[in-house]
This record gives C-alpha cells, sequence and structure tokens, in this order.
C-alpha cells in the first residue's frame, strides 16, 4: 500500500488512474487548494526543465523560483516599474525642473526691476570743445558725432599728421 506522499507524487505527476485516483480524490480535505498546489508544481517542474542550465548558484535557486512565479502570478500594473522606483522619477524631475525655472525667472525679474541705469556714469567725460593746430595740420578737420541716449561722443579726425603733446591722455 502507498503511503500519501507517494498517492501525492503521483497524482501531481497525472499517474494515477481509476479507482485510486477516486479514493485519493475523495481524501483530498481541500480540493480547489490542493489543485492550485499541483498547477503551481507543475510550473514549477516545467521552470526546472527550461533553466536547468541557467540555474548557476544553488544558494538562490529557490529564490529565482519565487522571484519568477510571482511575476508569472502578478496581476498587470497600470504604470510602468521604471517610473515609480527610486526617487528621482522623471515626474519628479520634471516638477523640479519646472520649479528651478519658475524661481530663477522671478529672481531675475526681481533684479533687474530693482537695477535703475543711472544718468551718467563717473567714467564719462564731455567734449566741449575741439580744434586743430593749422600749422601742425593745415588740412585736418574734426567732426563730432553725439548720441545721448546711448550716451556716446565720438570724435572723427580726417588729416591729422601728429597729434601735439599737450592732447595727451591724463
Amino acid at each position: 500500500m502507498k503511503t500519501f506522499e507517494e498517492k501525492w507524487t503521483a497524482w501531481i505527476d497525472d499517474q494515477l488512474t481509476g479507482r485510486e485516483l477516486e479514493e485519493f480524490l475523495a481524501s483530498l480535505p481541500d480540493r480547489t487548494a490542493a489543485e492550485a498546489e499541483k498547477q503551481s508544481a507543475k510550473q514549477v517542474g516545467s521552470l526546472l526543465r527550461e533553466q536547468a542550465m541557467a540555474l548557476s548558484n544553488a544558494d538562490f535557486f529557490s529564490h529565482q523560483l519565487r522571484e519568477r512565479l510571482d511575476r508569472e502570478n502578478a496581476p498587470a500594473r497600470s504604470e510602468p516599474d521604471a517610473i515609480q522606483t527610486g526617487w528621482w522619477t522623471i515626474r519628479r524631475l520634471l516638477w523640479g525642473g519646472i520649479t528651478s525655472l519658475a524661481v530663477f525667472a522671478i529672481c531675475t525679474v526681481l533684479v533687474f526691476r530693482e537695477r535703475t541705469p543711472s544718468s551718467q556714469s563717473q567714467y564719462l567725460t564731455q567734449i566741449l570743445e575741439s580744434r586743430v593746430d593749422p600749422i601742425v595740420s593745415p588740412n585736418a578737420t574734426i567732426t563730432m558725432f553725439e548720441k545721448k541716449d546711448d550716451h556716446v561722443t565720438v570724435l572723427w579726425v580726417d588729416g591729422l599728421q601728429s597729434l601735439p603733446s599737450e592732447y595727451a591722455a591724463k
């Protein structure tokens, strides 16, 4: 006579038939749980046959097997795991970038708003009078262009042969 474990193994391998199968099924306390365990055992068996060469480390055997079964039996998620994992998710990076740009724009506006352009720079000089010595350069002409909006004055000198010493920059 076979023990319960021997009958259980034979039932999982589909080797029980006829009267012996009927007696075994009648002795099961919860047939739906037993059927689920049989399916799980068959999945493990098929996984072992497929992945027999891929399992390289015996210490991680049961862990790898449980992980794969959990992945196969897990319900499908609505969002991909790549977006939900880690501290810096795509949404957080996006909101962080938008917030940084907004803070930068506000600071820029405040800094430029407080800065009022001064009327004159301390380095500004004004050309009041221009003349050329007719003995040194008889054909020299001076033209002055002034643009008050940009605070620019251009002194155009044509025909100047040399600059007298009194015009040296100080």
